[in-house]
C-alpha cells in the first residue's frame, strides 16, 4: 500500500467512525463504535490500554501475524480517541512529519524545556 492509499484508509476510517458519534445519530444499538460514545471517554481509554496490552502479549510470543492484528486495533481504538477530541489521523501524521529527522533524543530533550517554561509560566 502506498502512502496516499494509507492516508487515504485512514480518513475514511475516520469518516466511518464520525459517522458513528451520538451527535451525527450514531445507534448504541446497532453499532460497537456509537456504543463506545456512548459509554464515554474512559470507556474508549480503557479499550486502548487493553488493545496496548494485547499488542505487547502478542510481540512477546513472536507471532508477527497476531502482532498486526493487535496493532490494528490499537490503531482503530486510537482513532476512536481522536474523533471524540475531534481530531483527525491527519494531525498524527502531521506531528509524525514534524518529528522526522529529528532524533528522539533531541525531541526528548525539546520536550524537556518546553515543560519547564510551562512550569515556570504557566499562563
Amino acid at each position: 500500500m502506498n502512502d496516499l492509499t494509507s492516508q487515504d484508509l485512514l480518513a475514511r476510517l475516520a469518516a466511518v467512525i464520525e459517522s458513528r458519534k451520538p451527535e451525527a445519530g450514531g445507534d448504541p444499538d446497532k453499532s460497537y463504535v456509537a456504543r463506545l460514545f456512548a459509554r464515554g471517554l474512559d470507556a474508549m481509554l480503557k479499550k486502548v490500554g487493553e488493545e496496548a496490552t494485547e499488542t505487547v502479549m502478542a510481540a512477546k510470543d513472536g507471532e508477527p501475524q497476531k502482532v498486526v492484528y493487535e496493532v490494528a486495533d490499537l490503531w482503530f481504538h486510537s482513532m476512536i480517541v481522536l474523533a471524540a477530541f475531534d481530531l483527525k489521523p491527519a494531525d498524527v501524521l502531521n506531528e509524525l512529519a514534524r518529528r522526522e529527522g529529528l532524533s528522539g533524543l533531541e525531541e526528548f530533550a525539546l520536550r524537556r524545556v518546553q515543560q519547564r517554561e510551562q512550569q515556570e509560566d504557566p499562563r
